[in-house]
């Protein structure tokens, strides 16, 4: 247990009870009759002893009759960060699975993507997405958006309006035969591109910054991703797309990029794979290429659900965790038909067993990998994990309150069972019902108080 060197904190609130989270050395660590004190910053001040409550009661000054109680079946958990969303394609979620890849961009995804020129329906789709995914106890969204500049910005002031942490980008694409009007020219893109970061970074919000988002290789020229690279490097900014998502799509990069050693290496030579860089599936990376991941620093966002609902491949998590590339769990919506990391976590799960199946050899994920791939994991892969992922002192109190016998809820509790359950059947039966309040940077953004 930790406590800050400073004892002169401005307490805002104090909880006591069980909370459980994950660190470097442990996928699963819980703090049974824990205090934990957040200041007036929304940082956490301090982590200490239920049994040290007068000390500390007294050494940073807060009254002990203050102090919120968790219920017996309760605990915190760090907030979850979905490292891979596209927000536009909420408006669509749950259906149009019936493709691969490739055809299923051309049928469903640019058609709808381009009426996002309406800043109506925008603002419509983009409020439901970022309400949803909150209440689904998303703190923390890496979001696609679509070309459209104004729209993109409208995204990024909803998400702060309701309080969610969140990257935001606009979507570059230079090349697209399928869907003419969904398209820009190279030199649009870029000036969008820039007037979107500079716009989005004049707002000034304290949780909501720009990503540069080539939509992949493929929908977009060498010069445009040479470029985007350039832009990203010059403003020390996010970057994100997608990598080696179905074998048909890293075949047609062959084609596309006849000069370069593999798709990894397209993105490399563009300055495009950084500390900074999350990169969405990977299914079908060669040890070669995650090697080069590892040594650049980037990303990979595992989204299982896109990748099994779109029959485009399993992600071998295991070899990439043993490269030591960081790593997250991404919805991809609508490619992945829930909006919920929950969700994620059941397929990242599944995917493990049927290799495990295939391959007797293959060693499972466990639930506590999966829940720290949940939560610091994804805080490391979008390069955050400085400000949040974990119940650290200094960090941001990024956090769900879960009820495991939420009244009404989908789970039923047939005796007392210890921390390390309740979390396996919240995480294995829960839903929304079970997430009785969502703290984001300290402030509760769940119950909602309407922006």
């Amino acid at each position: 247990m930790k406590t800050s060197k400073k004892s002169v904190t401005d307490i805002r609130f104090v909880c006591r009870g069980t909370f459980v989270h994950s660190t470097a050395e442990e996928a699963l660590q819980i703090l049974e009759d824990a205090l934990l004190g957040v200041d007036s910053k929304g940082k956490i001040a301090f982590i200490g002893e239920g049994t040290d409550l007068q000390r500390l009661s007294e050494s940073f000054g807060f009254s002990s009759s203050a102090v919120t109680q968790l219920g017996q079946h309760e605990f915190f958990m760090p907030g979850m960060i979905d490292t891979h969303i596209h927000a536009p394609q909420y408006s669509y979620t749950g259906t149009a699975l019936d493709m691969p890849l490739l055809q299923w961009l051309n049928t469903y995804t640019f058609p709808v993507e381009s009426r996002f020129q309406d800043l109506e329906f925008a603002k419509k789709v983009y409020t439901q997405v970022v309400k949803r995914t909150l209440r689904n106890g998303t703190t923390t969204a890496c979001y696609f958006a679509t070309i459209h500049t104004d729209a993109s910005l409208l995204l990024g002031q909803i998400a702060n309006d309701f309080g969610q942490r969140a990257l935001v980008g606009k979507v570059c694409m230079d090349r697209n035969d399928s869907v003419k009007h969904y398209k820009e020219s190279s030199e649009e893109s870029q000036e969008e591109t820039y007037r979107f970061i500079k716009e989005l970074l004049n707002k000034k919000y304290p949780l909501v910054k720009p990503v540069v988002t080539p939509r992949f290789a493929p929908s977009c020229t060498e010069a445009l991703l040479a470029k985007l690279g350039e832009m990203a490097k010059n403003n020390k900014l996010h970057i994100q797309s997608h990598i080696s998502e179905n074998l048909e799509e890293v075949e047609w990069v062959k084609e596309l990029f006849p000069n370069s050693e593999s798709y990894t290496d397209i993105y490399h030579k563009c300055n495009l794979l950084t500390d900074k860089t999350i990169m969405a599936h990977g299914c079908h990376l060669s040890d070669e290429e995650l090697v080069l991941f590892r040594k650049t620093g980037a990303a990979l966002s595992h989204c299982p659900n896109s990748n099994i609902s779109l029959c485009s491949g399993v992600l071998n998590v295991r070899n990439v965790l043993n490269h030591k590339v960081k790593l997250g769990l991404g919805t991809d919506v609508a490619g992945g038909y829930s909006p919920s990391i929950l969700d994620a976590v059941r397929r990242a799960l599944d995917s493990s067993k049927v290799l495990t199946i295939q391959d007797p050899e293959h060693k499972t994920l466990s639930f506590e990998e999966v829940f720290r791939l949940a939560t610091l994991g994804g805080s490391q892969a979008l390069s955050l994990d400085e400000r949040t992922g974990n119940f650290q002192v200094g960090k941001d109190f990024d956090a769900l309150r879960v009820n495991v016998a939420a009244p009404g809820g989908p789970i039923d509790l047939i005796q007392n069972e210890k921390p390390q359950i309740l979390l396996e059947k919240f995480l294995n039966l829960g839903d929304d019902r079970n997430i009785v309040e969502v703290f984001v940077a300290g402030k509760k953004v769940v119950p909602f108080s309407e922006p």
